[in-house]
């Protein structure tokens, strides 16, 4: 079977390639070194008594913290990292389809549609980022508060706390335009077009060791626990590769070419379907979608009147990570949003239109639109197995945690945010280093660098 990577062994000799390794990697140590810087004024005692009593917080902060890469739990200047970037990406290509004008912008001019959606992207980022420091800022300190410990940011907008409290938020904003900055400066003079992921990819690495470290930290059960993660690690990666690889081979017919005076015959070729083509987008958007009860309900736990605080209070509860009701929630919001995302990408591609135009055809199905319809139904048929997929993995931290108290190991850990490692973040991992080798690797090949003919 031949290396679908054949190009990798020779990566360190290319000038080109070396030089851009070295970029990015000097890049993510940037990157690693401003993630430990502490936004400035926190309570740093109160944030760390905080996060060590993770039964108070639940899994609520383990998981916004592995996504983060650790700068959560030390409220970096990272600490949003590059997601309100990601949120602002997902809501312009949701509106696309909706709006008739931009839909027309995309398909009469695609470069400078793309210019477009790139440069809003970048304006609603900043909102975005904005909404998204003043909610982590206040369940920081509503936590913070319910466990009896002090503000962990002092913020308001009296006369006393509005200057600190917007130089928070500056601040906060600025780290995360900054993760994004690198971000583009490693697509543009390192790895093109894995900066973004890179960095998200990095953070989730980060964390590895402190996830095996905690584990181990169970004197009892620790060996027993590292051996399931490896277990289930490897198993999530052998399944999430199976199931990115998937594809369904649509026949095509592709008319034949004029050559002289002599007509070639019909090209018989086909058109490969991904199972799963939303990737990791529907985990990040339903977990963003689940997080919004837990912080707009922040805003009223301290109400003086009482049945608002309980109702609060109840909705934090409900919508904790830790809460079966969550994970049904998440699970069937992954589903949900795998088929929306699908075919909001998947109608953006038109391929009966583009078939048409190059005159190929599948048979037994006319060009143009009925071609549209029956490739988007046979889209949806194969969504199905990658939306349960994704789905699964969603919930796969809560499913190992209720396995593991059953059998009486590891009770005392917060199981769900140490194996989302091993199914969440295992499947950004997977994604960003099949994409980047299969990136390199092509490079690789434009420099001559193959098994088949080595330029030394």
């Amino acid at each position: 079977m031949k290396n679908p990577f054949s190009g990798v062994r020779y990566l360190w000799k290319s000038q080109d390639i070396r030089r851009k390794l070295i970029v990015t990697l000097i890049i993510l140590i940037i990157f690693r070194l401003a993630a430990n810087v502490p936004v400035p004024g926190i309570n740093g005692a109160a944030l760390k008594s905080l996060m060590s009593n993770l039964s108070n917080t639940g899994s609520f902060f383990s998981f916004l913290d592995l996504l983060s890469g650790g700068t959560v739990s030390h409220f970096s200047l990272l600490s949003m990292g590059v997601y309100p970037y990601i949120t602002a990406q997902i809501i312009l290509q949701l509106l696309t389809p909706i709006f008739p004008a931009l839909q027309r912008k995309m398909e009469e001019d695609p470069r400078e549609a793309r210019k477009w959606q790139e440069k809003w992207t970048y304006y609603l980022a900043v909102p975005m980022a904005t909404l998204s420091a003043l909610g982590q800022i206040n369940i920081f300190n509503s936590y913070s508060a319910q466990s009896g410990g002090a503000a962990i940011v002092p913020f308001g907008f009296t006369s006393a706390l509005w200057l600190p409290s917007l130089t928070v938020l500056i601040t906060m904003i600025g780290g995360t335009m900054f993760a994004i900055w690198l971000g583009e400066l490693i697509s543009e003079y390192g790895i093109r077009g894995q900066g973004l992921s890179l960095i998200i990819f990095a953070g989730i690495v980060a964390r590895i060791p402190s996830q095996f470290g905690t584990l181990l930290a169970d004197k009892q059960h620790g060996w027993i626990l590292v051996l399931a993660m490896v277990v289930v690690m490897v198993a999530v990666i052998y399944a999430i590769v199976f199931v990115q690889q998937g594809r369904r081979n649509v026949p095509v017919m592709y008319p034949g070419r004029r050559v002289g005076n002599r007509m070639s015959m019909p090209v018989k070729g086909t058109l490969p379907l991904m199972v799963n083509l939303a990737g990791m987008i529907p985990l990040i958007f339903a977990s963003a979608i689940l997080q919004f009860p837990a912080i707009i309900s922040s805003y009223f736990t301290s109400s003086k009147i009482a049945w608002v605080a309980n109702f609060a209070s109840g909705t934090q509860t409900t919508f904790n990570p830790n809460s079966w009701v969550y994970q049904l929630l998440y699970f069937l919001m992954v589903v949900v949003f795998t088929f929306f995302y699908t075919d909001v990408m998947f109608s953006q591609q038109n391929y009966g239109e583009n078939l048409k135009k190059v005159g190929a055809q599948i048979p037994g199905i006319n060009r143009g639109s009925p071609t549209q319809k029956y490739l988007t139904k046979v889209q949806r048929r194969i969504t199905l197995p990658g939306a349960l997929f994704l789905g699964l993995v969603a919930v796969l931290g809560y499913i190992i945690n209720l396995i593991l108290k059953a059998v009486g190991i590891g009770a005392a850990l917060s199981s769900t945010s140490i194996f989302l490692v091993s199914s969440a973040g295992l499947l950004i991992v997977v994604g960003v280093v099949r994409d980047t080798f299969l990136n390199i690797d092509a490079e690789l090949k434009l420099h001559g660098y193959d098994d088949a003919q080595l330029v030394k």
